[in-house]
């Protein structure tokens, strides 16, 4: 029972310090969400309009956002929808083509890359590291809650050693 309710301590104590961790980590990169008048900031953190990013929470909003933005930016389409290069039929298009020979080409007649699809390897990457952001921020929530359950088992246990072995200690007296 002891060393499950230290156990439950040293748990519970890196739950909090993860949580400070991940907030403290989040902050430090102060982004801040745009104005209510944006469509995908009124759809995904219409409460937070203006304020610093600062939360797991908030962070996933973000990141919600961003992929708003990334579609917008992209004509709707994903990454996986889109050509590696750009088409030499319509160079505005997103789509572009995987096909070299109708890719647009650059003064050496290499294929030119989709600028388009590339706007998805940077939304990728950032909007990943918001959503780990939100992850971690849960996981240390579950550490903390993890951490109290093995502190009360412990206490539990040593309430109930106490109970058993206590009543065998004053039966052996009693016998005597």
């Amino acid at each position: 029972g002891v060393v499950l309710i230290l156990f439950g301590i040293a748990v519970f104590a890196l739950g909090i310090w993860g949580f400070a961790f991940t907030r403290e980590h989040i902050e430090r990169e102060q982004i801040v969400f745009g104005p209510i008048e944006d469509p995908a900031v009124a759809e995904h953190a219409e409460q937070w309009a203006g304020e610093p990013v600062d939360t797991g929470r908030k962070a996933l909003a973000q990141a919600e956002i961003m992929r708003e933005h990334t579609l917008a930016g992209t004509g709707g389409l994903t990454y996986a929808e889109m050509g590696r290069y750009q088409s030499a039929e319509d160079p505005t298009d997103p789509a572009g083509t995987n096909d070299e020979a109708a890719a647009a080409k650059d003064e050496n007649g290499e294929p030119i890359s989709n600028s388009a699809r590339n706007i998805w390897v940077t939304e990728t990457a950032l909007a990943t590291a918001l959503d780990m952001g939100f992850m971690s921020e849960m996981l240390s929530i579950f550490s903390m809650v993890v951490g109290i359950a093995l502190l009360l088992t412990g206490v539990g246990l040593v309430i109930l050693a106490k109970a058993v072995f206590g009543r065998r200690t004053l039966e052996t007296q009693t016998t005597m």
